[in-house]
């Protein structure tokens, strides 16, 4: 079968490699529709795992099963999660899931990027969703990226009436927009350096929209009259993260969805957060109560995902199509379709 190997985020290359056969209470899932993550081009990173296969936001067909799978068959409409937990360890017993050395070491075979999966026993068990009839294969890339967003916001309280300050407003920038809408946000702010993004995120239901080379502390002030309630940073840019520092009202959270680049330290005026009582969250990836959470608001049509998909793609143009998420320029979001 063909997969797009990964070297650099310019150097994606199309190869063979054996299609997978799957052992006892495992599946192979035919890969519909893998969206590009941004970590997908976080090079940083995914440049000394190389030469692997990336994508882990994907939906497909179950083609073959492996002896002892009762809860699927061939022809069910799936998503995979990649990471997963085991469900025993002190995480995942106090809510921590995504602290699971499990989940950290867990992946499917051999990557979105491809024309077939296998996915692991621990995968199939609690990282594989039916997707009902109303959820296309492209609509069901959404639901990983989708489910971080909803554990994120849980973990930072969002809720109705907040003053909410979304930091860049690329994929994830505007799921989150779009949840704090659905949570019932009583202002919506967005920032991008980009002026295409910004009229995404207007577009998608930000009330206001700021340059973030312009002042934002001011600009959040201009337009509510005083600073957020809570901040979420969907980038690792330190000039992102100071704003953040300096956006948030007494008492709010900042909520960092994004790392930085290893080694990166940044400098706080510790008396400042503490004096005015700032929360600082983080949050890691996402398990199956976040995954279902997701599929049930792409269901009902709470969180509209499709028309947020910029690009569709054959598997041959996945160079092209890291190039476009890498410049992020006119792009949001971009879905690679390894059967077309």
């Amino acid at each position: 079968m063909k997969v797009a190997m990964y070297y650099t985020n310019k150097d994606i290359r199309i190869e063979e490699v054996p299609k997978p056969v799957p052992d006892r209470d495992e599946l192979v899932v035919k890969v519909m529709a893998s969206g590009i993550c941004g970590s997908d081009v976080m090079e940083w990173y995914r440049v000394k795992k190389a030469p692997r296969v990336l994508g882990h936001e994907i939906a497909g067909e179950v083609v073959e099963i492996g002896e002892g799978v009762k809860k699927f068959k061939k022809g069910d409409r799936v998503m995979v999660t990649h990471h997963v937990p085991c469900g025993k360890c002190i995480y995942c017993k106090t809510g921590r899931e995504t602290c699971c050395k499990t989940l950290r070491s867990t992946n499917f075979y051999p990557g979105g990027f491809s024309e077939f999966l296998r996915v692991p026993e621990i995968n199939v068990k609690f990282g594989t969703l039916k997707l009902p009839d109303n959820v296309s294969y492209e609509e069901g890339t959404f639901i990983e990226p989708l489910g971080c967003v909803v554990r994120s916001q849980r973990l930072a309280n969002v809720s109705k009436g907040d003053t909410v300050l979304v930091i860049g407003s690329g994929i994830s920038g505007i799921l989150h927009i779009q949840l704090a809408r659905a949570h019932g946000a009583g202002r919506i702010i967005a920032t991008d350096i980009t002026k295409f993004r910004l009229e995404m995120a207007k577009k998608f239901g930000a009330d206001n929209i700021i340059d973030a080379q312009e002042n934002v502390p001011e600009k959040v002030k201009e337009c509510n009259d005083r600073l957020a309630d809570k901040v979420i940073v969907t980038t690792g840019a330190v000039p992102a993260i100071k704003q953040a520092l300096k956006s948030v009202d007494m008492g709010g959270t900042i909520l960092f969805f994004a790392p930085t680049s290893p080694g990166v330290e940044i400098p706080i005026e510790f008396l400042n957060l503490w004096s005015r009582c700032i929360n600082i969250v983080t949050s890691y990836a996402a398990v199956k109560k976040d995954l279902e959470e997701a599929l049930s608001l792409i269901s009902k049509g709470k969180i509209n995902v499709k028309e947020m998909i910029t690009h569709r793609l054959p598997l041959s143009e996945t160079g092209k199509g890291f190039a476009l998420m890498t410049e992020g320029k006119d792009s949001l979001k971009i879905i690679i379709e390894p059967h077309k």
